[in-house]
């Protein structure tokens, strides 16, 4: 397949990247710097700006699917409003495109933990990460308003850090919206076995216009 992974250089689009390429796909690796992407027959890097829907749709014409790991920055002081915004604008730029496919990584924040309740809602819940994650539940709310593409939202493991990473088990468990937990009541995952899960969608849908989750 023809892949435009936005956000190729990051946390989570490094380890999707590589996942892509290790699957002999060929890959649109879409960053704000692209310098950090390591040269490969099947990648090619492109420079872009994600705010734009014009500039979104020329990235990903011609592509078989669009995966998007944008983050707006922990960091940023206005990262809720510019998640929202630009998710907005790369499914717009998707559409623009006439390319069908969508998955969007998310955040855990959204998963229910109680009936009715979500992980982002409950006292335990890092402050620092509360922009973040409500921006991803809100964008959730509009993408599942979402009509014309086939879209995919993915939330990840609550645990899913760096400390997690450098092991890939090429396994993992799904489910819709509340959290995978494994016998030690534990939400985790490395992102490899994310990247994993996300190109296991891609080249066999399971969770078309639905949200899902993966953990061990």
């Amino acid at each position: 397949m023809k892949v435009a992974l936005i956000g190729a250089t990051g946390f989570v689009g490094t380890q999707v990247l590589n996942e892509l390429v290790s699957r002999g796909h060929e890959v649109i690796a879409i960053a704000r710097n692209t310098d950090k992407i390591e040269n490969n027959a099947l990648v090619t890097p492109l420079k872009g700006d994600v705010s734009s829907t014009e500039e979104v749709a020329k990235l990903v014409t011609g592509t078989d699917a669009v995966i998007s790991a944008y983050n707006a920055g922990w960091t940023n002081p206005d990262l809720y409003n510019e998640f929202l915004r630009v998710s907005q604008i790369i499914q717009s730029g998707v559409k623009l495109a006439g390319v069908k496919r969508l998955l969007v990584i998310g955040g855990a924040g959204s998963l229910e933990v109680a009936p009715g309740v979500q992980l982002i809602d409950t006292p335990q819940f890092p402050e620092e990460y509360k922009a973040g994650a409500g921006a991803a539940r809100d964008y959730l709310n509009i993408l599942k308003t979402e009509n014309e593409l086939d879209w995919t939202f993915l939330s990840p493991a609550i645990e899913m850090h760096p400390g997690t990473s450098g092991v890939r088990k090429g396994t993992y468990r799904t489910a819709l919206n509340n959290p995978v937990f494994n016998e030690h009541h534990r939400s985790i995952i490395s992102v490899e076995d994310l990247a994993v899960a996300i190109i296991d969608e891609i080249e066999n849908p399971q969770f078309i216009k639905k949200r899902f989750t993966a953990a061990y």
